[in-house]
């Protein structure tokens, strides 16, 4: 008997051991190419640039050196930096709040059953697929010379002169331009959000006598703040990153009154050729996003409960 119970243990773990490597193999079958991809593409990247943030690599040289955190003293001295980041707050301020806003807005008006919204929804869209630096040209186009022409012709002072040109608002140019690229896109998620409320909670709320704006608020806003928080993440990413449109538009100019962050570590490392001081500043300027991220993430899952 203890023979036969044994040999019975030692098949029942030979069939678990069989069963898991049938497992794994599966695994690396499916997931290990991405895997493999995933770290060839990001991990080792990453650590390498966090290798690079410690020496004095200037990009050419063979020889390089090593030097400690001087990269990172270097950064949190630089004053331009700081004022760099203090532009970029306030770009993704505004640029979140107006294509947040003018997205939802766009939402409503395509899911409320007007006559054409499938051509409205596309018309809308079209703007997020056109390359940032194509799309900095057209703007710098019209913000050159259609708007100063316009203004020109009929009179008007605020827009007869280019707002490039205008370091007070050249930055709000550039704000213009990201949410009219953004708010087509943020516009597709607000819509799923919205497709997604029971019609029969609208149908209600109708019944009782309730305006179209108060459908919207007590309805509509609490029922989709999961498309909210996506919205809200995704934009803070995405202008925190911006830099195709920065430098096609404005190029940081004039006089540096729109060097946004991302234009201002490209300057450190392609033109100034530093890149060790160049990759700190990208360090850090990840670890300021994925704080900023995390904490909007946070909040607002603890606004729901």
């Amino acid at each position: 008997m203890k023979y036969f119970s044994n040999n019975k243990e030692a098949s029942v773990k030979h069939n678990r051991i069989k069963k898991n490597l049938n497992s794994i193999l599966l695994f690396l079958l499916f997931a290990g190419p991405v895997v493999f991809i995933w770290f060839s593409v990001v991990i080792i990247p990453f650590l390498y640039g966090i290798g690079i943030t410690f020496t004095d690599w200037n990009g050419l040289s063979i020889n390089v050196n090593f030097i400690g955190v001087s990269n990172y003293i270097e950064v949190f001295t630089d004053s331009v930096f700081f004022g760099a980041f203090l532009k970029t707050v306030l770009y993704v301020i505004f640029s979140v709040i107006i294509s947040n806003l003018t997205g939802f807005l766009l939402a409503l008006a395509v899911t409320s059953g007007i006559k054409g919204q499938g051509l409205f929804r596309t018309g809308f869209f079209t703007p997020n697929i056109i390359g940032g630096i194509i799309l900095g040209y057209i703007w710098n186009f019209i913000f050159s010379y259609a708007l100063t022409g316009l203004g020109k012709s009929l009179g008007i002072d605020f827009i007869s002169t280019s707002w490039l040109t205008d370091p007070h608002k050249a930055l709000a140019a550039l704000i213009i331009v990201t949410a009219w690229q953004m708010s087509g896109y943020l516009m597709v998620i607000y819509i799923a959000g919205l497709s997604s409320v029971p019609k029969e909670l609208l149908e209600a709320a109708s019944i009782d006598g309730a305006s179209r704006w108060a459908v919207v608020k007590k309805v509509k806003i609490p029922l989709i703040r999961n498309s909210i928080t996506i919205c809200v993440f995704l934009s803070i990413i995405r202008t925190f990153m911006s830099f195709d449109v920065n430098l096609s538009l404005t190029a940081g100019g004039p006089y540096k009154s729109t060097e946004l962050i991302a234009y201002k570590i490209y300057q450190t490392a392609f033109t100034k050729m530093d890149f060790g001081v160049g990759q700190a500043q990208a360090i850090v300027l990840f670890g300021i996003v994925t704080v900023i991220s995390l904490a909007q993430v946070y909040f607002t899952r603890k606004g729901r409960e």
